[in-house]
């Protein structure tokens, strides 16, 4: 018999279909962010990837309906976390956030003054349950996937993204990543996310910022949904970024 160095006895149990309860995907906006999974955000740098997280996150914080949602939908204020390494928090994420009406008592930051913040550090989890926090947003990825994971490894990505893909699940909370583009701009959006394609496959859904075509206003910006796994695909949503966030226009 070979010896493999991962081949770990272990007991074999197995679970029946008929064992299972199904349950239904829950959504913090349908069919663009479930709740328990983990989503991508990806464009290129200064698209306003984060202005338009930061506006949600407002919106969330004050129970009131997402773009494109609902009225009925509204519901009770969220808890958000926002983790970033690009702003800072007191000359521009809180601003922002404040500008675009949020509640700054349920917008909160894991601080990382002594030990920056990687996937697979437990504060992520601790902060999630104990804030009762419904979406997490980490911006950038390459930032917080960790010093030591190679991104075009699809082995050492997989293995980090688990670790957000068990808190997402075990809590129910709302995980977005947001990320930069490569510059192969003649592909396909999913196949323009920096590294392995095995961080794309990850996520169960991704959204993709886009600028328009419109040169007379190049603060419009498209929101389209590249992957879903759960939904149907959701419709292009056009928006303004704007000096206090942004702002939503007809399609």
């Amino acid at each position: 018999m070979t010896d493999y160095p991962n081949n770990i006895s272990a007991k074999l149990e197995i679970i029946k279909a008929s064992e299972i309860t199904p349950r239904e995907v829950r959504w913090l906006w349908y069919p663009y962010i479930p709740f328990g999974k983990v989503t991508l955000l990806q464009g290129d740098p200064g698209d306003g990837k984060s202005k338009l997280m930061l506006s949600l996150a407002a919106l969330l914080s004050k129970g009131a309906p997402l773009s494109f949602a609902d009225e009925d939908e509204s519901g009770e204020p969220m808890t958000v976390i926002y983790q970033t390494t690009e702003d800072d928090a007191d000359d521009t994420v809180v601003p922002r956030f404040n500008s675009a009406g949020g509640d700054g008592d349920r917008l909160i930051f894991i601080k990382e003054d002594e030990k920056s913040l990687t996937f697979g550090d437990d504060r992520i989890r601790e902060a999630v349950e104990k804030y009762h926090a419904k979406l997490l947003i980490l911006d950038p990825m390459s930032s917080y996937i960790g010093d030591t994971c190679s991104m075009n490894n699809a082995n050492e990505t997989r293995a980090e993204f688990n670790h957000l893909i068990a808190v997402a699940k075990d809590t129910g909370c709302a995980i977005v990543i947001i990320a930069h583009m490569n510059k192969a701009k003649d592909t396909s959006p999913l196949y323009r996310t920096n590294g392995a394609i095995d961080i794309a496959g990850a996520a169960r859904s991704i959204l993709a910022v886009t600028r328009t075509a419109n040169k007379q206003n190049p603060a419009e910006r498209y929101l389209v949904q590249v992957k879903s796994n759960l939904a149907p695909m959701g419709s292009a949503i056009l928006f303004e970024v704007a000096d206090k966030g942004v702002n939503d226009l007809p399609i």
